[in-house]
């Protein structure tokens, strides 16, 4: 990969309060090798290339944007399961009437154009919380991790990176209930038949191998503390306190929170990201914040299934660092997940300002990638991954808005230009490798017949 430089109209840059108007950015193999902000009215050397459309200045480049939780096939629901009452449990039944009729070659055609809707969002690495390891009625594959393998190539066809998060999930419920129905292709059986399996992928440049443990419902007290030490110095995400029945079923098994039930069996730390803590209690926000355990946010997918609004503040406040995801995809828009943390913590507390814009960016990008095990993307700076976003200021929801108010006004269709690597994926909002609607109706449709 050769040299590039880009003109950013403007550029948001690190410990920086608002962008910054007129940055040249340039790379090379990939890396950002220069961040120069040009000075008032000046104009950079002939070779440049501009961040935006083809013909002007699109508005405000930001780095790429980190979704830090995704089940790729629960993009299959979306516009499914809006119809009747009920609750999270509920749209489960639909989640697993899905998840029994993929195979490989369906799953690879269901993420590739999932992972290409994130690319045209901004998204330039995803975590994917992977738990469909072996075929409908648990038998596994030839390959024992084709479902996997899936994903990681639907990444690297879409243009972006992923962490293959690989998921233990061995119990139905906290009290030990075995696997049955759909649940049966999640399992290995225990901890040692995950390990063998997990410790044979071996990722390519554009991935990363982390692990899971699916929840304290599907992961029995006595083997949590195996599996965490088993997983020390990679990315360990876990669903916790979704739903306060979790919360309940814990404490009538284990006399305990889920927090604290992780907590004392050593999987909290700064490599641990919590997903959704959605009802923790008083005490679990100190051990979550005191540990430095992430918390990853994915509020869209939280107020669909109606479990409620997590405390973001307090966490944050706490020690806990914030990263978001999309989680079911209900909506793939990172910039609605940002504000999102801001606006449902008004809705909780009933007053504003919360979470400043550049705390919302930064739980967008460098948290989420980190959370991910990439600290080497997120930030406009020299040495980071040339992975650049560039939102329209002058569309029909930002005119006039100022740049640092993009987290208050963008959408993701306002994305008209993502770089990663390095290298251009998305250009004038078009995806140059994946016709996204038409691949996503077909996906979906094979799946859902």
């Amino acid at each position: 990969m050769t040299g590039t430089r880009w003109l950013a109209e403007y550029a948001w840059l690190p410990d920086r309060a608002e962008p910054t108007a007129d940055v040249l950015i340039e790379a090379e193999d990939g890396r950002i090798t220069a961040v120069t902000p040009l000075a008032a009215g000046g104009a950079p050397a002939a070779g440049v290339e501009v961040l935006g459309d083809a013909t002007r200045l699109a508005g405000l480049t930001l780095p790429g944007l980190a979704n830090a939780h995704s089940h790729a096939f629960h993009r299959a629901l979306r516009g499914r399961t809006h119809t009747g009452r009920g609750d999270f449990w509920t749209w489960r039944d639909a989640m697993y009437d899905v998840a029994a009729r993929l195979d490989p070659d369906s799953y690879l055609a269901l993420a590739r154009a999932a992972y290409a809707e994130m690319a045209l969002a901004g998204i330039t690495c995803v975590g994917e919380f992977h738990y469909l390891h072996h075929g409908p009625d648990g038998t596994p594959y030839a390959d024992p991790n084709a479902m996997g393998a899936a994903l990681v190539e639907a990444a690297a066809q879409a243009g972006i990176r992923i962490t293959l998060l690989d998921t233990l999930y061995l119990t139905a419920t906290v009290d030990g209930a075995p696997l049955a129905g759909p649940q049966r292709r999640f399992g290995d059986g225990d901890v040692d038949g995950w390990s063998d399996r997990h410790d044979r992928l071996a990722p390519p440049p554009h991935a990363r191998i982390g692990a899971a443990l699916h929840s304290v419902r599907a992961v029995p007290a006595d083997r949590i503390a195996t599996f965490a030490s088993r997983n020390e110095g990679v990315p360990l995400h876990v669903h916790l306190s979704e739903q306060p029945a979790e919360n309940d079923a814990c404490r009538a098994a284990h006399g305990c929170t889920p927090t604290r039930l992780l907590a004392d069996r050593g999987a909290l730390g700064p490599g641990t990201t919590a997903v959704h803590a959605t009802h923790p209690t008083g005490g679990d926000v100190a051990l979550l914040g005191e540990s430095g355990t992430g918390v990853c946010l994915c509020p869209t997918t939280e107020r669909d299934l109606a479990d409620g609004i997590g405390p973001a503040r307090r966490l944050a406040d706490a020690g806990a660092p914030l990263s978001l995801g999309s989680d079911s995809h209900a909506v793939v828009d990172l910039f609605e997940e940002a504000r999102a943390v801001e606006l449902d913590e008004r809705l909780r507390t009933r007053r504003r300002g919360h979470f400043a814009p550049p705390e919302l960016l930064a739980a967008a990008t460098v948290a989420g990638h980190a959370a991910l095990g990439w600290r080497d993307a997120g930030r406009i700076a020299v040495g980071d991954r040339a992975d650049l976003v560039t939102v329209r200021l002058d569309s029909a929801r930002t005119a006039g808005v100022p740049p640092a108010g993009a987290f208050f006004a963008a959408t993701a269709a306002d994305v008209v230009s993502v770089v990663v690597d390095g290298r251009r994926v998305v250009a004038d909002g078009r995806h140059l490798g994946v016709d996204v609607p038409r691949e996503l109706r077909a996906a979906i449709g094979a799946v859902t017949r």
